[in-house]
């Protein structure tokens, strides 16, 4: 009979509220990136996620992740419908499976979450609460099941994800960049500067997800031991090498290393180990961290190039970071990380390569795919974009009726849709800082 380990029920509890802090953290972190008027329509849109995808979770989201597998490794059942079954004696692994349940909760909610920097400053309030219950059963709850139940496909198969690269990075990526298609592109895009409004407010959000990711890796080896203790090095280095890889390419592209850069090269570091944080060893930590600030610090200027306007870069850092970190896995896994498979770069050859390969195009279609259905349906029913007139003198007000700055300071002017009549004017001039609507060979003196 399985035996609840004190040592490893404590760290989780630990783990599951620093996952949980982490959906605040990219509240502020999201809305210190947006306009002043529409910092608190952008800050709900990620703490509504948390009570929405709840509900979801509670009735059938588990149930259909870690239920028995009843569809050739597709979906789960309905045993555990309202969490039926699951209650302080029954274990999975060395943990209450109750509390294995709540940490696997956070980890649906911060996946929400992420999506609605894609569609930041035009959405519905409305519709995003419609979107968000039925988007995680039906992209998130089958993806999860597909990696981290042990008779999911991708499972099957022996793809490695540790901790979301497939189920968290690149589904919320790939959702966003459909979900911005849906939507369309912000009034003023590639015309208008949108500088962060509050680049303060960015780097604590950054802060608290960095500090909650600890927990989102490390607590995924669901033990206190030696595995928890190496995942949390290579937390920590790939979010170190993350930042100073992109503040390199801004110092050679832009003349300048911005704090905002540093903060995005963080995220990027972050989003690439997450997936290979139990699978790499910290050289490779090293290298996954470096690659993704490099790589995303271009990436986040293909939405000029391509004409999506995905507002705060989901795709750029978290669906490039994750396609990044999950392929690397089958070049630097190794075989004390993962206690077998191995990757190209230490002897494993080509086979784990192309399982990391696979799962990360039919993980991405299937995101792509079914949020792009959802999202035209809800905007056919009760539109998903609110008015010109909303978007143009501000969405806190307008859906709202609230304003996070009642004199103005740091804020934009209705009349001008957001991007004049400040307290401060030079905000509101050229390009701005970092990487948020700054094509990646632009300098911001070229344009002021």
């Amino acid at each position: 009979m399985p035996v609840i380990d004190p040592g490893a029920t404590a760290w989780l509890l630990i783990s599951t509220a620093l996952v949980l802090l982490m959906t605040p953290g990219l509240a502020l972190f999201y809305g210190g990136m947006v306009r002043s008027t529409g910092v608190l329509n952008m800050i709900m849109m990620s703490f509504v996620s948390i009570a929405l995808v709840t509900v979801a979770w509670l009735v059938v989201g588990y149930s259909l992740i870690f239920g028995d597998d009843i569809g050739g490794g597709l979906i789960g059942g309905l045993e555990h419908l309202g969490m039926a079954g699951i209650d302080p004696t029954t274990v999975e692994g060395q943990v209450p499976e109750i509390l294995f349940a709540t940490f696997q909760l956070t980890f649906a909610i911060l996946t929400a979450a992420l999506i609605s920097g894609a569609i930041a400053d035009r959405a519905k309030f409305s519709a995003w609460i419609i979107f968000v219950p039925i988007w995680a059963l039906a992209v998130y709850a089958p993806v999860a099941h597909w990696v981290w139940n042990a008779d999911g496909w991708i499972a099957r198969l022996g793809a490695l994800d540790y901790a979301g690269g497939l189920v968290v990075e690149i589904v919320s990526g790939a959702s966003g960049l459909a979900l911005a298609l849906v939507v369309g592109p912000r009034l003023g895009f590639k015309s208008d500067a949108m500088r962060p409004h509050n680049l303060p407010l960015v780097l604590l959000g950054v802060g608290l997800l960095w500090f909650g990711w600890f927990g989102f890796n490390a607590g995924s080896a669901l033990a206190a031991d030696g595995t928890a203790a190496a995942v949390f090095l290579n937390t920590l280095v790939a979010g170190c090498t993350g930042m100073l890889g992109w503040l390199v390419v801004e110092q050679i592209r832009d003349g300048h290393p911005t704090t905002f850069g540093a903060a995005s090269g963080v995220v990027a570091g972050l989003v690439a180990i997450t997936p290979s944080c139990g699978t790499v060893n910290t050289l490779g930590a090293i290298a996954i961290g470096t690659i993704a600030g490099v790589v995303c610090s271009f990436a986040v200027g293909w939405k000029f190039r391509f004409g999506y306007d995905d507002s705060l870069d989901v795709v750029g850092v978290h669906l490039v970071g994750g396609i990044v970190g999950t392929i690397l896995i089958g070049l630097l896994a190794t075989e004390i990380m993962t206690g077998g498979p191995t990757g190209l770069l230490y002897g494993g050859g080509f086979a784990q390569l192309g399982k990391q390969l696979l799962a990360v195009i039919v993980v991405g279609l299937y995101a792509f795919g079914v949020t792009y259905m959802l999202g035209k349906l809800i905007d056919r029913i009760v539109g998903f974009r609110v008015s010109r007139e909303d978007e143009t003198s501000g969405i806190d007000l307008a859906l709202h009726a609230e304003s996070a700055y009642e004199h103005g300071v740091l804020g934009h002017g209705p009349s001008a849709g957001g991007q004049g009549n400040s307290v401060f004017p030079w905000m509101h001039e050229g390009p701005r800082q970092g990487h948020i609507d700054l094509e990646p060979k632009q300098k911001a003196s070229d344009v002021e």
